[in-house]
């Protein structure tokens, strides 16, 4: 089960760093998910049960996402800056029955309750935890069930283009997978400490960062949040080897590199990933901090990795993303027959780190696999030495970032303000986030863009919220009268 990362370290040997000084070895690490899991465990988390995790970067959201997967039960983390109709329809799609954050003051705790939910508060330190519910403080313990690794440890959503957003179960067997691989591709030992970047609901911050580097025996730097303005100075501290980001924030790092005082030897590496990576900015970073940059390729669905490039000696290539880490890759036709080396095709990934299907929903796990190959909907092609290079998505998630956007839950909110009678988002070049969100609209009485982007903000997250509304008479169809959401985008494109 995914716990035994924790297992079998050195004793003493620090597993996580905290930027107030606090660390955490890896037995207080086992010791606290243990005490966690069993007052779980005696207040009905078991396996099968959906447990909401809505907690920013910290001690509290890793010994809680662990503390659950160690009672066979089912982590569902959550994005804190969800409005409450967003957490209302993911704690309803997962069929959740707990929600876990670190105070009560969470625009997640009333969607919780109105539906019934179980809430607990955690606080940890390193001499202990603390779990209340309504009631008062959760003291009771019991040893938790045993978990297989076939048992669903993380479920997470990923949007589509053209439904509602899927849900992705991934089990202990995968995660192990994912995380084996991972380790592989980059050498991580006992000798590495990677700084968290991305967010710990993601599987890029999760997977891609924290549990690889806890499952190498390494230490992991754990901030709040990413501060670029004291990035170099906690690397330095920590004595960092490693970090993995967007490429916005690579390219944050390097637009202030000189003024942050940031130096010229840094990394044993520096990782890029959820997002394509240019020419222009990988070869700055190199250049200007000294480390290889290895741009990376992953998705929920196959528990975050599927291919990279490689630590020297082998060269990087920019623009690819590299040869496949631990999964096979295929390149496929429109018929699903596989093409031959530099064809242009759909890829295609099978391996253990794979899912074997979204959760209740049929019709997209019919379209999903072809003969045990899951489709990931993007377009690319392979080399003879097996290097994979992405041309394009063949899916239209907007991706602002590194965070995928379904454009049809953008199209819903949009739709649904009174002076609108069509709308259709899509996504437009942008230097900062590599795509930002737009949307066109046909109103049916006169309002302003302003009006309607305030709309959307009170109903989606922040990055989701459209940064200009087009207004336009009408919207351009197909023969079969679809709004054809790549001409609009084409429209406005400089």
């Amino acid at each position: 089960m995914l716990t035994s990362i924790l297992e079998n370290k050195p004793y003493g040997s620090i597993g996580v760093k905290l930027i107030d000084g606090e660390s955490y070895s890896y037995q207080n690490l086992t010791g606290l998910v243990d005490e966690m899991a069993s007052k779980l465990s005696s207040h009905g988390v078991k396996s099968g049960t959906v447990v909401n995790i809505v907690i920013d970067n910290s001690i509290e959201f890793l010994i809680s996402f662990l503390s659950v997967t160690r009672c066979g039960a089912i982590a569902a983390p959550l994005n804190p800056t969800y409005t409450s109709s967003e957490f209302e329809f993911y704690i309803k799609d997962a069929n959740s029955s707990y929600l876990i954050v670190k105070d009560q003051d969470n625009t997640s705790v009333a969607a919780a309750q109105n539906a019934s939910l179980n809430v607990i508060t955690v606080g940890v330190s390193r001499t202990g935890l603390t779990l209340n519910d309504l009631k008062g403080e959760l003291t009771h313990a019991r040893d938790p069930e045993y978990v297989s690794d076939e048992t669903v440890a993380l479920f997470l959503h990923t949007s589509g283009t053209t439904s509602k957003p899927k849900g992705v179960p991934l089990t202990h067997r995968n995660l192990l997978a994912s995380l084996s691989n991972i380790i592989n591709t980059y050498n991580l030992s006992e000798a590495d400490t990677s700084i968290v970047v991305m967010p710990l609901f993601h599987v890029h911050g999760l997977i891609g960062v924290a549990l690889s580097t806890l499952a190498s025996g390494g230490c992991l730097v754990l901030p709040n949040r990413f501060s670029a303005s004291t990035f170099w100075k906690i690397q330095s501290d920590m004595n960092a080897t490693w970090y993995s980001a967007v490429p916005t924030i690579h390219k944050i790092l390097l637009d202030r590199a000189d003024s942050d005082g940031a130096p010229y030897q840094s990394f044993r590496f520096i990782r890029s990933c959820s997002s394509p990576l240019s020419k222009e900015i990988l070869l700055g970073v190199e250049n200007r901090f000294g480390s290889p940059v290895l741009e990376a390729y992953g998705m929920t669905e196959a528990a975050h990795q599927m291919s990279s490039n490689r630590l020297p000696p082998f060269e990087r290539n920019p623009g690819s993303v590299g040869n496949p880490t631990g999964v096979e890759i295929s390149v496929r036709s429109e018929t699903g027959i596989e093409l031959r080396y530099s064809e242009l095709g759909e890829v295609c990934v099978r391996g253990p780190n794979v899912m074997g299907g979204y959760v209740n929903n049929i019709s997209a796990n019919k379209t999903a696999f072809w003969g045990g190959w899951f489709r990931t909907g993007d377009q690319g092609f392979l080399t003879e030495d097996k290097n994979l290079t992405l041309t394009g998505r063949l899916k239209e998630l907007i991706n602002r970032g590194g965070e995928k956007i379904s454009p049809v839950e953008v199209d819903q909110v949009i739709a649904s303000h009174f002076a609108v009678s069509e709308a259709i988002s899509f996504p437009l070049p942008d230097e900062k986030y590599g795509e930002s969100v737009n949307a066109a609209v046909v109103l049916s009485e006169p309002v302003s863009e302003s009006s309607i982007i305030e709309f959307c903000a009170d109903k989606l997250a922040t990055f989701k919220v459209p940064g200009r509304i087009f207004i336009l008479d009408k919207l351009p169809k197909s023969a079969t009268g679809k709004i054809q959401r790549r001409n609009i985008a084409e429209m406005f494109q400089d």
